[in-house]
């Protein structure tokens, strides 16, 4: 049986407004195994957020098809979960009854009101917020409000967990604590992850595989990357590791090369 797990197969995009039209994405194939964490990088307007939109289900293929386990994806679910940049914590309520919101939503009938507090508060200590279950989102700072929105996604338990930039609002130093975060919850929990991002080093540190953006309209995957690197990975063990020096420039070529193209253009 294939490890297959996700399958974007010849998928499409076209806006239309009045009587233009506009194809953001072309031909978009890609299948990702299950525990996999890949991330998708490009310029600006390649349509990176739109794919990610797609598998979420928020947004329709024009052409092709999505598939997750082999069903089709034509609606959100609970078995994709998504980490915007912007935390969308509901502001009202606290830390611990916006990620308990989810759970409610998810396992109300199939786990008992006990369970659904550990569960809860299980996903909140694995994102060391814990501590600040009874606080409201105006009462913490932004890497603490992305801590949250992950661990409420995670509460889900989702087949696919989907980041759209989701430290892309954030400091150079919570950003970093949260990619190591992000690496050491993907290393215990094994869960299949797709990433959104401008950050090459980002990239490079966080993924299995690169998937590489033409520019749009009618982007395209223009190259996937592997990047052979044993996890755990550790940051500063990296900085002058040939394999990820080789990964990163790699990146920045094909970055630079189309940044080249659209300038000529």
């Amino acid at each position: 049986m294939s490890k297959d797990h996700l399958s974007i197969e010849l998928v499409g995009k076209t806006f239309s407004r009045g009587l233009a039209s506009t194809e953001v994405l072309k031909d978009i194939n890609l299948k990702v195994e299950r525990g996999e964490f890949v991330s998708i990088i490009g310029h600006s307007g390649c349509g990176k957020s739109t794919l990610l939109n797609i598998i979420a289900g928020l947004t329709d293929a024009t052409t092709g098809v999505v598939l997750l386990d082999n069903v089709v994806v034509d609606a959100p679910g609970p078995d994709r979960a998504v980490v915007f940049q912007n935390h969308s914590l509901l502001p009202w309520l606290t830390v611990y009854d916006n990620v308990r919101l989810a759970v409610d939503k998810v396992f109300r009938g199939k786990r008992s009101s006990k369970e659904r507090h550990d569960w809860t508060m299980h996903n909140l200590d694995l994102v060391q917020m814990g501590h600040a279950k009874d606080k409201r989102p105006s009462e913490i700072s932004g890497g603490m409000k992305q801590r949250v929105g992950i661990a409420r996604a995670l509460a889900m338990e989702p087949k696919v967990l989907l980041l759209d930039e989701p430290f892309g609002a954030l400091d150079a130093l919570t950003r970093a604590h949260l990619q190591d975060s992000v690496m050491a919850i993907h290393q215990r929990l094994g869960n299949t992850a797709i990433m959104i991002t401008h950050d090459v080093d980002e990239a490079v540190l966080l993924s299995d595989r690169i998937v590489m953006m033409t520019n749009g309209p009618s982007a395209g995957i223009g190259e996937v990357l592997d990047v052979p690197l044993r996890r755990p990975r550790k940051r500063l063990d990296l900085v002058t590791d040939p394999t990820y020096l080789r990964c990163r420039q790699a990146v920045l070529k094909f970055l630079y090369e189309r940044h080249r193209f659209v300038e000529a253009a």
